[in-house]
């Protein structure tokens, strides 16, 4: 195993000393583990909270800012943050106006949530929960009870946030957060597997000649391994399965997510994209909005998924509202 790291027990503190670093504009507070905004909005406002395990990154401390969350709670690598850490993040951000909190569908991630949900309203919080669960490839895993949730988590935390930041109340953030969910699928293909520091060696064992379809990130199993062919062929596969559980039809938008899954060069993810775009458009389907590199990695996993989410005029005004975060900003 070659990384960068001082001691493989120590990774998240070290790195997380370094995200402070890096963004002085962000408050980490490094005992508690837990990332806010720097400077509190100047009104009241829903504030929106999100966590999981380390090893995705950017999601979730890079989408902590304006336009976008209030907080978030790095677990160990791919470990689910325990309760009192998210009601430290919650009891931080809350500005009066309740919480909503964005929570991938992961067994651990749903319970740890829940019972920091139930903690919180016994301090008089109100706390609404959005489960994230686009990816099509199973509908049970290893790891979760139903789907998983992946790339759709940025999508839901970028238009909850842009409508939380406009003041909306909670029940409307909650239901709009809700919305884009329902209005997302996804998909991955893995061509190798990730190295957890702790463990040493790849998480999986996947012969250089073979993929993994469907994967998921924690490298939970996909729905097959064949090998490696053409990006066109891999991307028309993606394409043509996400389609296949959405209600997507000739004519409409969509906003296309293209992410890298920690270890795969954006040459190459732009290539996929281009594929993406040409398979749509074989099926009427306009690309409103999109973005391509790693947003929902899988510490160095080569490969990528393919995030669709319909897009109406509301959703896509959203989208392209001011948001400043160390990874996403536009204004």
């Amino acid at each position: 195993m070659k990384k960068l790291i001082n001691d493989p027990e120590t990774v998240l503190p070290d790195a997380l000393a370094g995200f402070a670093a890096a963004h002085p504009e962000l408050a980490v507070d490094l005992d508690a583990r837990i990332i806010t905004r720097g400077t509190r909005p100047a009104a009241p406002k829903v504030a929106l909270v999100s966590g999981g395990g380390s090893g995705h990154e950017p999601l979730h401390a890079g989408f902590v800012g304006p336009g976008m969350l209030d907080a978030a709670c790095p677990g160990e690598i791919f470990t689910s943050p325990v309760p009192d850490q998210v009601l430290a993040a919650v009891r931080t951000v809350h500005r009066g106006v309740g919480v909503l909190l964005v929570v991938k569908n992961y067994t651990g991630d749903v319970m740890n949530f829940r019972l920091a949900a139930e903690l919180a309203a016994e301090d008089g919080i109100e706390v609404r929960t959005v489960l994230v669960d686009d990816d099509v490839a199973v509908e049970d895993s290893t790891w979760t009870a139903g789907r998983r949730g992946t790339g759709a988590t940025v999508l839901v935390e970028k238009a909850a946030g842009a409508l939380a930041e406009r003041g909306a109340p909670l029940a409307e953030v909650a239901a709009l957060a809700e919305r884009v969910n329902a209005a997302s699928r996804s998909f991955a293909i893995a061509l190798t597997a990730a190295t957890v520091p702790a463990v040493g060696h790849p998480g999986f064992d996947l012969p250089e000649d073979r993929i993994e379809v469907g994967v998921g990130i924690h490298g939970e199993p996909g729905r097959r391994r064949e090998p490696l062919r053409p990006a066109r062929d891999l991307v028309a596969e993606v394409v043509d399965t996400v389609l296949a559980d959405h209600d997507l039809a000739t004519g409409d938008r969509v906003l296309a997510l293209v992410n890298g899954l920690g270890a795969t060069p954006l040459i190459e993810l732009y290539l996929v994209f281009g594929e993406v775009h040409a398979r749509l458009a074989d099926h009427g389907i306009e690309i409103a909005r999109n973005l391509v590199g790693n947003y929902v990695t899988s510490l160095d996993m080569a490969g990528f998924s393919l995030t669709l989410t319909k897009a109406d005029d509301q959703l896509l005004e959203l989208w392209d509202a001011p948001v400043a975060t160390p990874v996403l900003r536009w204004s």
